[in-house]
């Protein structure tokens, strides 16, 4: 599961292009950590993106 459950931010697909102008698809994938949080007042384990980790935007 490569999805932060607070800003949605997901895998992106693109392409690797070789110097010979060969395409074959590549993914990048977002950095998610698991992290317990509290939500509404209990523990609740949620998945993350280093931006959201990073901008405090869940209570840790």
């Amino acid at each position: 599961m490569a999805k932060c459950d607070i800003c949605g931010k997901g895998v992106t697909f693109g392409l690797n292009v070789s110097h010979s102008n060969r395409k074959t698809s590549r993914m990048w994938k977002p950095n998610i950590r698991t992290v317990k949080c509290t939500v509404d007042g209990t523990a609740k384990t949620m998945h993350l993106c280093s931006r959201c980790l990073r901008s405090a935007k869940a209570a840790k």
